[in-house]
């Protein structure tokens, strides 16, 4: 498959991504007054797909961005569509009950339908693909995967299975893996082509963005208005939908989530035969380790490779001597390969690594906090926000009853605290426990 260039390269993205993404011409910055129904901020994920489901529902929407349409972690993230959430069912049951795990239940792989209806509706073109697998290496992750199966056919997934052997060969060619679970409704595509495509159908439903316009402050009275250097936006209500990119527009808001640095590198272009031999499914791949590495073909041949997480959102020194060991012990195949693109970006953890969605006054609302499961969770949230916004809050009540708990050791400890927790449990992995 051939790419045209963008037409301006998004500055700070040095990813695959941006040297293949379909052409966006440049919106405005926002200078001067506008006025709305529903103001977003943040063009990402979250922000585009309420921006677009509000749009479909009739409400006069602007959002405000304060780069460009995807250029935080809707842009730079593994365009894996894994279902689910940063926890287990179980875990929801265990903290919030038996009701609240089935509506979570629920709503777990709606986030890859929406995908998919709005790729289909609105010819989005980001080489979308079927299926996802996350892979073990040893018994201790066989028995969490055999358990996260049984779940999945516990809230009516019966199609997700446990491979091993010759079924998990025909998934993934590799021998540091024992055995792994598909979902079929999983599976992968072009992130920043698809939020793209979502900016366009939204425009061309008579919504509005503006890039380059950083929001400095959000008033949450009943009239609400969105702050930036050189315009305002006045609106009926503003959605919050900032994630890990945020910054002060809402400080109680970014001080609840912290922002983790993700990196991925890209493959030169390895020819069909070579990834047919590496990845015969052509599924998004995930490890069960506490800090996975994820991968995936791409459209044109290669390999997208990333993992690694380095807590407060700051880059190791080196991403590529970080992130090429791991590739070279999945595929060995591939020690002599040129490595094309490399970069990072930073997704949005909570304590409780559910995603925090609620108000923060009767007119301003938000969600935030996928962590590290945005891809589909952030479509799912987007259409709560919107349903909300158009009183129905039967479902987005569901995530907004799930109290808000603070990160141990606050704003200045919480980095070292984290850093501790996922030493402990790399150190469970590494010993098969």
């Amino acid at each position: 498959m051939e790419y045209a260039p963008i037409q301006e390269p998004y500055a700070g993205l040095p990813s695959y991504y941006a040297a293949t993404a379909n052409a966006a011409a440049p919106r405005p910055q926002l200078l001067g007054e506008e006025t709305c129904d529903i103001a977003v901020v943040g063009a990402g994920f979250t922000g585009m797909s309420a921006a677009l489901e509000l749009a479909e529902r009739g409400f006069r929407v602007i959002v405000v961005e304060g780069e460009r349409v995807g250029w935080g972690a809707s842009g730079r993230n593994g365009g894996q569509l894994v279902n689910g959430y940063s926890r287990q069912l179980a875990e929801v049951r265990k903290h919030y009950g038996a009701e609240a795990e089935r509506q979570f239940g629920e709503m777990a792989r709606e986030g890859s339908d929406i995908i998919r209806e709005r790729v289909a509706k609105y010819g989005i073109e980001c080489d979308l693909r079927d299926g996802n697998s996350i892979v073990g290496m040893h018994k201790a992750h066989m028995r969490f995967l055999s358990d996260r199966v049984d779940e999945w056919h516990r809230h009516g997934c019966t199609d997700v299975e446990l491979l091993e052997g010759d079924e998990l060969r025909s998934i993934i060619n590799s021998d540091r893996y024992v055995g792994g679970y598909y979902d079929p409704r999983g599976g992968h595509m072009h992130p920043l082509n698809y939020v793209l495509g979502e900016a366009a159908a939204f425009e061309n439903l008579g919504g509005r963005i503006f890039e380059k316009s950083r929001v400095t402050n959000v008033d949450r009275s009943a009239n609400p208005v969105v702050h930036t250097a050189q315009g305002q936006v006045r609106a009926n209500k503003v959605l919050v939908c900032g994630n890990a990119y945020l910054g002060d527009a809402a400080p109680d808001l970014s001080s609840r989530i912290l922002p983790v640095s993700s990196q991925i590198i890209s493959t030169e272009v390895l020819g069909k035969d070579l990834v047919d031999e590496l990845l015969p499914a052509n599924a998004a791949m995930e490890d069960a380790r506490y800090i996975p590495d994820y991968y995936r073909r791409t459209a044109d041949h290669r390999i997208i490779y990333g993992g690694g997480s380095v807590y407060g959102g700051v880059d190791p020194a080196n991403i590529k001597a970080k992130i090429l060991p791991q590739m070279l012990q999945t595929f060995p195949q591939l020690q002599n390969v040129k490595i094309d693109h490399v970069w990072s970006g930073n997704f949005a953890l909570t304590m409780t690594r559910y995603p925090q969605v609620g108000r923060v006054s009767d007119s301003v609302y938000y969600s935030q906090g996928d962590s590290g499961h945005g891809v589909t969770t952030t479509q799912m949230l987007g259409r709560r926000l919107a349903e909300a916004i158009d009183g129905q809050l039967t479902k987005f009540d569901v995530f907004a009853r799930v109290p808000y708990i603070p990160f141990v050791g606050g704003k200045h400890f919480r980095v070292p605290y984290c850093f501790v927790g996922s030493w402990y449990y790399g150190l469970r992995d590494k010993l098969g426990v």
